[in-house]
C-alpha cells in the first residue's frame, strides 16, 4: 500500500510550483497535495516599500519584514498539521524543495511517525544543530546566485528578500539563472511573476537537534540537481554525506537530475516518476 504524498516548496515559491508534477502523478493513483509554507502563498505578507512609488531601493533594503516573526517552530507546526490532515493521522511521504527541506527536517524530528519517507529535492537537509542559512555561506555553495540576489541584510530585516518586481533586465536575468536556468525565458519570467519577496529568516536560522529515534529513523531520499545555481551541487553532496555519517544505519537513497534548481517546472515528468516509485521499490542513481 502506498502512502499519500505531500509537496512543500522552498523560499519565495508557493504550492503553485508543483502543479505540473501533481498532474503527472495523478494517473499513478497516488493521492497527492501541495501546500504553502508559513509566510508564503496565501500566508504571504509583502513589505510596503516594494509597492511604493517612486520606488526606493534603500527603503526596500531596510524595511523590516512583515514575516520577521515567523520562525522554524511555527513553520514546522504548520507542516505537521498539513501532514495530519492529508494522512488522516497516518504516515505520509513528504517532498520538500530547497528551504522547505529544513522545515521537513524539523517536522520529521517532531513527528517521525507521520513521515513515511522524507524526500529532499535540491533541499536544505541541515545537520543537527546547524541553521540552514549557515550552509548558504559555506565554500560548497560558492557561485550561489540566489544569495547574490538578496536585497538587504536578512538578519537585520528578518527575511531573505528578493526584488521580485524589479524592471532591471540584468537583475531579472540573474534570478532566472538562479532558479530556472533550464527553462525558456518566457516560462521563467512567468514563474518569477509568481514569487513573493520575503523568505522568513527565522525559518533559515532555526536549528533542529536530530535524534536516532526521530529524523534519523525516517527513510530519506535526496534528489540532486546537477546544474543548480541556488543550492550548489557540492552543497547537496555535503548534506548527504553529513546525514549518512550521523545515521549510517539509515543511508540516504539518491537520484540525480541534469536540471536547474527547479526541475518541477523544467522536467516535471522525471520528478513525478521518481516520486511515484518511492515506497514501491526505489533505485539508487
Amino acid at each position: 500500500m502506498t502512502t499519500p504524498v505531500l509537496f512543500l516548496h522552498g523560499f519565495w515559491h508557493g504550492s503553485w510550483c508543483w502543479s505540473e508534477v501533481l498532474t503527472l502523478l495523478a494517473p499513478t493513483g497516488r493521492t497527492a497535495l501541495a501546500v504553502d509554507m508559513a509566510g508564503h502563498g496565501l500566508h504571504t505578507r509583502w513589505p510596503e516599500s516594494i509597492l511604493r512609488r517612486p520606488f526606493s531601493a534603500d527603503d526596500f533594503a531596510k524595511e523590516a519584514s512583515p514575516a520577521a516573526d515567523i520562525e522554524l517552530d511555527q513553520a514546522a507546526d504548520l507542516l505537521v498539521s498539513q501532514i495530519e490532515r492529508l494522512g488522516r493521522g497516518g504516515p505520509v511521504t513528504v517532498v520538500a524543495h530547497s528551504m522547505g527541506g529544513t522545515v521537513l527536517t524539523r517536522a520529521a524530528e517532531q513527528a517521525p511517525h507521520l513521515v513515511a519517507h522524507a524526500v529532499y529535492l535540491a533541499g536544505f537537509m541541515p545537520a543537527s544543530g546547524v541553521p540552514a542559512l549557515a550552509y548558504s555561506q559555506m565554500p560548497e555553495n560558492e557561485g550561489d546566485l540566489a544569495g547574490l540576489s538578496l536585497k538587504g541584510d536578512p538578519i537585520s530585516i528578518g527575511a531573505a528578500r528578493l526584488d521580485v518586481l524589479s524592471p532591471d533586465d540584468a537583475y531579472r536575468g540573474q534570478l532566472r539563472r538562479a532558479f530556472y536556468g533550464d527553462l525558456p525565458e518566457a516560462a521563467a519570467d512567468a514563474a518569477l511573476g509568481l514569487l513573493t519577496p520575503d523568505g522568513p529568516a527565522g525559518i533559515g536560522l532555526g536549528v533542529t537537534t536530530l535524534t536516532r529515534d526521530g529524523w534519523g529513523s525516517v527513510p530519506r531520499t535526496y534528489i540532486k540537481c546537477a546544474r543548480d545555481m541556488a543550492v550548489r551541487p557540492a552543497l547537496q553532496r555535503k548534506f548527504i554525506a553529513e546525514a549518512d555519517a550521523a545515521f549510517p544505519d539509515n543511508p540516504t537513497a539518491t537520484f540525480s537530475l541534469d536540471s536547474s534548481h527547479s526541475p518541477f517546472l523544467s522536467m516535471p515528468g522525471q520528478v513525478a516518476d521518481i516520486i511515484a516509485g518511492i515506497g514501491i521499490g526505489m533505485g539508487i542513481g
